[in-house]
């Protein structure tokens, strides 16, 4: 089982020392160029969970696994990875540059919530494959980086932070825009952004004595003291799911990573799960993806 891999293991790993700074309250933030760790035929990434959010340019021909899914960047992209989904990548050719900058949730803490951008959540669009036009763009951001923390500006944080804000803001902006009504931040969205923390708060899964405590509809609603069927009309006006379906899809998600990237057995993994027979979650996990999980974790590590 590859462990949640933390920011002090990923100085050892890259660079053999660790800032002294890295735990302070403010958080820690550095950025990198690609072109320093890749080199020829540079080692995969391990396939794990991060403790820190990570941004990346990537360009160069690359392999993408995140979460459960694979995607093959042919040019160049931009990588969003957040501690709750694991992800690795490995080069496909020697032709490799970029940037990338690591950050600590707490050097976002009082400066806004991450997790609201779809780029950072479970459910979202993790990967962007950009042109070279969009790359420049993103490459001068990150430039901007370097010349701000080697700066003595007193507030160069927060001049950094919104840096990270402008990388975040131009990727939405490069995709298509999705047809939606104009909506204020009424009740039944407000309600949502507390259905959706409350069900995040469970993830992710690092240990097997863990458990998913609300599964059902009706946990939520009991723990935000509202009715279900508030809670329902809620999640569907603006989400355009229903309660269950967002359930559903956070735990299949979950299993999967479980399935792949823990040695737990099945007994393990359906209780972490929330399900107190093994019998259940097969039936849970075949009907929704027409595999068990024993076929499924054969299928993706073999």
């Amino acid at each position: 089982m590859e462990k949640t891999q933390s920011i002090e293991e990923f100085y050892k790993a890259k660079l053999n020392w660790v800032p002294d700074n890295i735990r302070k309250e403010i958080g820690h933030f550095n950025v990198f160029k690609l072109d320093d760790f890749a080199g020829t035929h540079p080692k995969p990434v391990p396939y794990s969970r991060k403790d820190y959010y990570k941004i990346s340019l990537i360009i160069g021909r690359n392999k993408i696994y995140y979460a459960d899914k694979e995607i093959e960047i042919k040019k160049q992209a931009l990588l969003f990875a957040n501690p709750q989904i694991p992800y690795n990548w490995e080069s496909l050719d020697d032709d490799q540059s970029g940037f990338f900058c690591v950050f600590t949730p707490a050097f976002f803490h009082h400066f806004g919530n991450l997790r609201n951008y779809e780029v950072f959540q479970p459910n979202g669009t993790p990967i962007f494959e950009i042109n070279l036009e969009q790359a420049d763009k993103i490459r001068e951001i990150f430039l901007k980086m370097f010349v701000e923390i080697d700066s003595d500006y007193i507030h160069k944080y927060d001049a950094l932070r919104n840096l990270v804000f402008e990388i975040l803001h131009q990727t939405i902006k490069m995709q298509p825009a999705k047809k939606v009504e104009k909506q204020d931040i009424n009740a039944s969205h407000r309600i949502s952004i507390l259905f959706l923390e409350l069900l995040e708060r469970q993830f992710p899964i690092e240990d097997a004595r863990q458990r998913v405590n609300f599964r059902s509809a009706s946990d939520f609603a009991n723990q935000l003291s509202i009715h279900v069927n508030h809670l329902s009309r809620a999640i569907k006006e603006t989400t355009q799911k229903t309660t269950s379906q967002i359930i559903t899809e956070r735990l299949l998600q979950e299993a999967k990573i479980l399935l792949m990237q823990t040695d737990w057995n099945i007994s393990e993994i359906a209780f972490a799960l929330g399900f107190n027979e093994v019998p259940h979650f097969n039936n849970f996990f075949k009907k929704h993806l027409n595999i068990n999980p024993t076929q499924f974790r054969n299928v993706r590590i073999s």
